[in-house]
């Protein structure tokens, strides 16, 4: 392999993970962080400035994959380091852009999703002061912004049997509550883009696969990674998500963010070396731990 061959597959969730909100970074604004999306001409996201550059030298040696829940809408709102991307997944897995352009083809492959009988179920159960906006993103799957500390005792759990009965699932993320095709996936795309980079000579066959992310939504895309990291902070942590291969920062907020990116460094610098064809580089151990 030459040295400038990449190696490896990187899929990284964006919010709480690579790119924070002032309430979300854990420090105040400082000279430290550079902000990466403007909303309604203020501020919105921010990186460190040490998780930006390294972010960017990923790129050099790896296929670096944003991966995100946000509508393509949302993503390109984000200027994230390291762009333009050759690939970027959008929608929890319902999008795939090639060079910046939904891939139609992909997309297509969800025009079967029973969205409005959903939808129209959600709107009579969450019915009250505590839902602040109803949303649909790109025709795939809805959520609703609350008021966290006043969702009504029992919500979640009977709009997740609803929702389970019919190849749906639910997650809350902060004030979001996301209701999901089980088809719509982070994983199922991840895969997707995997095979056409292989297809297409832009990863050998025998690519090793990493991932990070915070969130319930982000569960199968670290399960389906060969490594996977995840921040101290969010979703995972609150429901104590462990998995063999699993790495958890010690830190929490956006230097979680600058922790997770020299692990990525050090695991898709490993995977560069020479190694045996019937072995993937690991660490030691088994099982999740914390770095």
């Amino acid at each position: 392999m030459s040295p400038e061959t990449k190696s490896s597959l990187v899929s990284v969730d964006l919010d709480r993970t690579m790119i924070y909100s002032k309430a979300a970074l854990g420090f105040e604004i400082d000279d430290s962080v550079v902000c990466v999306e403007i909303y309604e001409n203020g501020p919105l996201s921010y990186m460190t400035r040490a998780a930006a550059g390294s972010l960017v030298d990923l790129t050099s040696s790896a296929l670096v994959l944003p991966t995100t829940t946000r509508t393509i809408e949302q993503f390109r709102r984000i200027t994230l380091p390291g762009a333009p991307w050759r690939y970027a997944i959008s929608s929890n897995g319902g999008n795939i852009l090639v060079d910046g352009e939904p891939d139609r083809a992909w997309r297509a492959g969800f025009a079967d999703i029973e969205l409005e009988e959903v939808r129209t179920e959600l709107h009579t159960r969450a019915d009250g002061d505590w839902v602040l906006k109803r949303r649909t993103a790109d025709d795939l799957f809805c959520y609703l912004v609350v008021e966290p500390a006043e969702v009504p005792d029992g919500f979640l759990a009977e709009w997740s049997q609803w929702c389970a009965g019919r190849g749906w699932n639910v997650s809350q993320q902060g004030r979001k509550i996301y209701t999901m095709p089980d088809v719509v996936s982070k994983s199922r795309a991840v895969a997707e883009v995997l095979s056409r980079a292989v297809r297409d000579g832009e990863l050998p066959a025998s690519a090793s696969t990493f991932a990070a992310g915070d969130g319930a939504l982000d569960a199968d895309m670290l399960i389906a990674a060969d490594r996977a990291i995840r921040p101290a902070h969010g979703e995972l942590e609150s429901l104590n998500f462990q998995h063999p291969g699993l790495t958890v920062t010690a830190a929490s907020g956006a230097r979680a963010g600058d922790e997770i990116l020299s692990w990525l460094h050090e695991r898709v610098r490993a995977s560069r070396e020479p190694i045996r064809s019937s072995v993937r580089p690991t660490d030691q151990g088994a099982g999740s731990h914390r770095v």
